[in-house]
């Protein structure tokens, strides 16, 4: 079996989402409309699914990082932010948007609190596995379909329309 840490990790992510977009205690807050996801921001994230996105990419980091803390995440989510004339900082991620997140997955069993931060249950440990082994057989999947459409394709024939003749240049 393929561990979570051995996919690509933008298919682990968007695998994730989709599951969690049916988890009932994990919905996005109504101020999470307006806030920034960190100092470092300029505009609250404009993509539909940034809640489950992010829940999906905490689960990860749990998972791959074990018991981490709100402040650690904090830094990992944070970035440079664009202060004018002046040199580049770094700034931290939003707290209150982590701190949500965990406590939702918290709620709906996939976090525990642990002394030293915040660790995956088995539960959570289960879920990301089994969609890791779902994106292993999709991307098993479509190594082999390319291969078959090949032969589709150069088996059907292809018309070409005859070109027209340019009245242009005749006169």
């Amino acid at each position: 079996m393929v561990s979570t840490l051995d996919i690509n990790t933008n298919a682990l992510i968007d695998a994730a989402k989709e599951e969690l977009k049916t988890v009932e205690a994990l919905k996005k807050p109504e101020w999470a409309h307006y806030a920034k996801s960190g100092a470092h921001k300029e505009r609250p994230p404009q993509n539909d699914d940034f809640w489950q996105i992010r829940a999906a990419a905490l689960m990860r980091k749990l998972y791959k990082k074990g018991p981490i803390g709100v402040s650690r995440l904090r830094k990992e989510y944070g970035g440079r932010k664009n202060r004018g004339a002046k040199p580049e900082k770094h700034y931290d991620g939003s707290g209150n948007v982590i701190r949500t997140i965990l406590q939702q997955l918290e709620t709906a069993g996939y976090v525990k609190k642990v002394k030293s931060g915040r660790e995956l249950t088995a539960t959570g440990m289960k879920f990301l596995d089994g969609i890791s082994h779902k994106v292993e057989n999709l991307e098993q999947d479509s190594e082999k379909a390319p291969i078959e459409n090949k032969k589709e394709v150069a088996e059907e024939k292809i018309e070409v329309p005859e070109a027209k003749e340019d009245k242009t240049s005749e006169e």
